[in-house]
């Protein structure tokens, strides 16, 4: 038994017929001629091997078959009828809800939303900020921006918009930058380093990428978030450590440097969309970051990949 499903539009044509009972205005709704509409049912019921319709009088009967496939198509046209609108009322009035967090908000978004307004008018945008607490999967959020390692949830529409590149930063009002600005990179064993409890690894993986021992390393100050761990090195306290998109304004405002450059990582930036509400919006957003975070890496200095 074939599982192939015959074309559809004999199948909308069969429908409209059976819930109108006429060819004639069939073809009137579907605007198309009365020919065109018996030639489908014709198709219909040579593809299916049964007829579907029988004469009556002037007019046309279904069959035992053709009842039972009225039933079926009926509801199958009407929950297709539904959904679509839903969609379509959702895509014209509602926002799309994107998660992030506040360092990323506040140090990234925030400061592109005139462009992003500007090169996607009809883009209708919400921002949601959290800390480790948001979940595209819960009802009001669209999507989640975030920086993730594979392997990727398997109920995720994933698009990956930039290898994620991490490096110390520290600020010329440091009182060690002169020293530090040309020195190597292990240098640093000798320095207090402030650090965030959110990425507890982030200065060890950075150490063993460069040969180090993350053992020898000095930690200071701890901060809860990366904000505020920026604002801190901004405001001359020590050396941090940070992904290259959220200091890259920075950088280029000589408010920050990284002497030692940035290296990849195993993370990237991702925009994660539940599969089940994954619609055009995502896609062309997605887009939009990846030619954003592509244009700002070409304009970062010292972008170090091992």
């Amino acid at each position: 038994m074939s599982r192939e499903l015959p074309p559809l539009n004999a199948l909308r044509a069969f429908e409209v017929t059976a819930r109108l009972g006429s060819v004639s205005q069939a073809a009137e709704q579907l605007h198309v001629t009365h020919g065109a509409v018996s030639r489908q049912l014709k198709a219909l019921e040579s593809h299916l091997g049964v007829s579907l319709f029988v004469k009556d009088g002037r007019g046309i009967k279904l069959t035992d078959a053709g009842l039972r496939l009225r039933e079926v198509s009926g509801e199958a046209f009407e929950r297709l009828r539904v959904v679509c609108a839903e969609l379509s009322q959702s895509g014209a009035d509602a926002p799309f809800v994107l998660g992030c967090s506040g360092s990323l908000l506040a140090r990234w978004f925030i400061p592109r939303l005139g462009r992003l307004k500007a090169d996607l008018p009809d883009l209708r945008l919400h921002l949601s900020a959290g800390e480790g607490d948001l979940d595209p999967r819960r009802p009001g959020l669209d999507a989640l921006l975030v920086f993730a390692e594979p392997p990727w949830p398997a109920d995720m529409q994933v698009y990956e918009l930039a290898r994620e590149s991490v490096g110390p930063v520290l600020s010329p009002h440091f009182p060690g930058f002169e020293r530090l600005r040309q020195a190597p990179a292990d240098a640093l064993r000798a320095e207090t380093l402030l650090h965030t409890t959110s990425r507890p690894q982030a200065w060890p993986d950075w150490a063993r990428q460069h040969d180090l021992d993350p053992g020898a390393l000095r930690y200071g100050q701890g901060f809860e978030h990366l904000y505020y761990l920026l604002e801190a090195a901004m405001a001359g306290l020590g050396v941090a450590i940070a992904p290259q998109p959220l200091v890259a304004d920075d950088l280029r405002a000589g408010r920050l440097a990284a002497p030692w450059g940035f290296s990849q990582t195993q993370a990237s930036l991702v925009l994660w969309v539940p599969r089940r509400a994954a619609d055009g919006r995502a896609e062309q957003l997605a887009g939009w970051l990846r030619a954003e975070l592509a244009q700002q890496g070409d304009q970062s200095p010292r972008l170090h990949s091992r």
